[in-house]
């Protein structure tokens, strides 16, 4: 048992010299290792600090080199700046001995100018006595006479030139304007509308209007009542006439009208629903479309009151021409305007929008619907320059500001160019006569004719009869007269014609 233990002891003592003997063999060989990795790593710091410091001396040498060309190069810029400055010296210098050789000679020739001066004003003398003795007149006399006819001369050349000043400032200012206008008119391309006072409603057979006048009219009855619009039920086939002077009645009768037949239900209760619905729609619409037109002209800042009269004009015409699209037509017209006279287009657009609000005043008034839109733009806080172009576009008020005739002229061309407003021939024709008439009252007139539309009125005159100078008064007499006592849209140009003829007869 003993020895078995010994021989376990002796086993482990064997082992635990085995291994240390081992362990000893290995750290011996790290630490070679360890020696020959540091060796390594200290040659390569080595070499690497080398090619640093050989970098660094290249890139310091370098720079001694560029400062070294820099110095030379300043130097020879320096030697030139001498050279050059050398050769100005000597030119100077050169110079100020011409210079000097030129003053004595002015000197000698001042002096020779002085004697011959004095020669002249002894010469002068003696021709001023002799001319004083053989005229009689005092040397003051002489001079205040002739200052006197170069005066009148000069004022006569003067006269000359300003009227040829004035011609030409007026044939280029009238070129200028035709221009403008005509520039402006191309760029402008509107639709003409023509509307009435009837709406035509359309249906698709005739029991309809049965059920439309209903059990002893009771229903066309409640009809008119709530849209307070006329409805003509009469032997028109597929068709009932709506009459009302207000389009937007007109508007929402047919609209409602076509709501009933289409449902079907037609019965007074029914049809108070309906128009009341149809109005709100309405109502709607045209806050809709003041907007819409208010977005697609770039005007911003509108007040919802006058957004909503924009709106309102859609359904308003004056003399047959959709009041929005001539509203619209303006704006745009005054817009290109103001651009080519060089102001602002956003002010001229904004007040031609605005300029006939008068027309749909909610309130009645005797007022001329220019003043109406004045008092109106003034509520709603528009700027002083869009109110005066409301006010004056028809001169019932002073205008004050630039805007205010481009805006009278725009609204003219849109008036007035052919197709925009509706006439009927009777007065169409009525209106010629009496602008024929007019004229052939006034004495020495031979004949007259209307021409281009009624815009111009022609008067032929005897020359026997009436002079140049009358034949310009007897124009402006007319074109007065027209203009107080006769309604025309647009502009009538009047042109005095005096001719005389000379006839023989070769036999």
């Amino acid at each position: 048992m003993i020895v078995s233990l010994v021989a376990i002891l002796l086993g482990s003592v064997i082992t635990f010299v085995i291994m240390r003997i081992g362990l000893s063999k290995k750290s011996a060989k790290i630490i070679e290792e360890a020696k020959s990795e540091a060796e390594l790593i200290k040659k390569e710091k080595i070499l690497q600090a080398k090619d640093k410091f050989l970098e660094l001396k290249s890139e310091h040498e370098k720079v001694i080199n560029e400062r070294n060309s820099k110095i030379v190069s300043a130097e020879n810029r320096i030697k030139q700046k001498e050279t050059s400055l050398n050769q100005k010296i000597e030119e100077t210098n050169k110079k100020s001995k011409e210079v000097d050789v030129i003053k004595e000679n002015l000197n000698n020739q001042m002096i020779i100018l002085d004697k011959k001066t004095d020669e002249v004003n002894k010469m002068h003398k003696q021709q001023v006595e002799q001319l004083v003795a053989i005229s009689g007149l005092s040397v003051e006399d002489a001079k205040a006479g002739l200052i006197e006819s170069l005066k009148e001369e000069a004022k006569t050349d003067a006269m000359a030139h300003i009227n040829e000043i004035v011609e030409e400032a007026k044939l280029q200012a009238n070129k200028e304007a035709k221009r403008i206008v005509i520039q402006t008119i191309q760029r402008v391309a509107s639709e003409q509308t023509v509307e009435n006072a009837v709406t035509v409603f359309h249906i698709e057979n005739d029991d309809v209007k049965g059920r439309i006048i209903g059990r002893e009219g009771r229903n066309i009855r409640a009809l008119e009542a709530a849209t307070g619009v006329e409805i003509v039920v009469d032997d028109t086939p597929e068709a009932i006439i709506l009459s009302a002077f207000d389009p937007i009645r007109r508007e929402v009768a047919r609209l409602a009208l076509h709501q009933l037949v289409t449902d079907g239900r037609i019965h007074p209760a029914r049809i108070e629903e309906v128009v009341t619905k149809t109005r709100k729609m309405v109502e709607e619409e045209i806050i809709e479309t003041g907007k819409r037109t208010t977005i697609d002209l770039g005007i911003h800042g509108l007040h919802p009151e006058l957004i909503r009269i924009v709106g309102k004009m859609k359904y308003r015409s004056s003399y047959g021409q959709n009041l929005l699209q001539h509203s619209r037509e303006v704006a745009n017209l005054a817009a290109i305007m103001a651009s080519e006279l060089g102001l602002n287009p956003k002010l001229a657009k904004r007040a031609g929008l605005l300029h006939d609000i008068g027309k749909v005043a909610e309130e009645e008034n005797e007022l001329p619907h220019a003043i109406a839109g004045f008092k109106m733009a003034e509520k709603f806080k528009e700027k002083p320059d869009i109110c005066n172009a409301i006010g004056a576009h028809h001169d019932e008020m002073e205008m004050k500001t630039l805007i205010a005739p481009i805006i009278q002229i725009c609204d003219a061309i849109s008036g007035s160019r052919p197709g925009a407003r509706r006439e009927v021939v009777e007065s169409y024709i009525k209106r010629l006569r009496e602008l024929e008439d007019l004229a052939l009252s006034y004495p020495g007139v031979l004949k007259t004719y209307a021409i281009q539309a009624g815009r111009e009125l022609r008067v032929i005159v005897g020359s026997e009869k009436v002079s140049d100078t009358d034949s310009e008064t007897l124009s402006y007499d007319i074109a007065k007269k027209i203009q107080d006592e006769m309604t025309y849209p647009g502009q009538i140009k009047v042109t005095v014609i005096r001719e005389t003829r000379a006839i023989n007869y070769a036999k």
